[in-house]
C-alpha cells in the first residue's frame, strides 16, 4: 500500500510564511512527478505546483515569484514553501504524486489526504 501523507498546514497571517511537506511511504520503486493542488470553497482543485524527478518545476501564474516547490528524492518528499501569503491562498493543500509499486511496471497517480491552509488576519 502507499500512502501520501502531508503535514504543515495551518493558520497565518497575511503575508506571512508556512511550509507544507507531503511525504511518500509503502512498498514504492520509483516515483515521478509529485505536485500540489488547492481547492478552496465552492471552487474546483486548481494546479499549485509541479516537479519532476530531474527537478524541473511548473507552477501557477497566482502563486510565481511567491511559492517554491522542492523535492528530497531519497526520501520520496516533496515541499511547497509559501511566501508572501494572500487571503485568497486560502485552501486545502492535496499532494499529488506519480509511483510506481515495488512488483508493478506502471505509474498510478496518488493523492494525499490534504492540509488546510488559511490565510486570515
Amino acid at each position: 500500500q502507499v500512502r501520501l501523507v502531508e503535514s504543515g498546514g495551518g493558520l497565518v497571517q497575511p503575508g506571512g510564511s508556512l511550509r507544507l511537506s507531503c511525504a511518500a511511504s509503502g512498498s514504492i520503486a520509483g516515483v515521478s512527478r509529485m505536485g500540489w493542488y488547492r481547492q478552496a470553497p465552492g471552487k474546483q482543485r486548481e494546479l499549485v505546483a509541479t516537479v519532476a524527478s530531474g527537478g524541473s518545476t511548473n507552477s501557477a501564474d497566482s502563486v510565481k515569484g511567491r511559492f517554491t516547490i522542492s523535492r528530497d528524492n531519497a526520501n520520496y518528499t516533496v515541499y511547497l514553501q509559501m511566501s508572501s501569503l494572500k487571503p485568497e491562498d486560502t485552501a486545502v493543500y492535496y499532494c499529488n504524486a506519480d509511483i510506481r509499486r515495488s512488483g508493478r511496471l506502471q505509474y498510478q497517480n496518488y493523492w494525499g489526504q490534504g492540509t488546510q491552509v488559511t490565510v486570515s488576519s
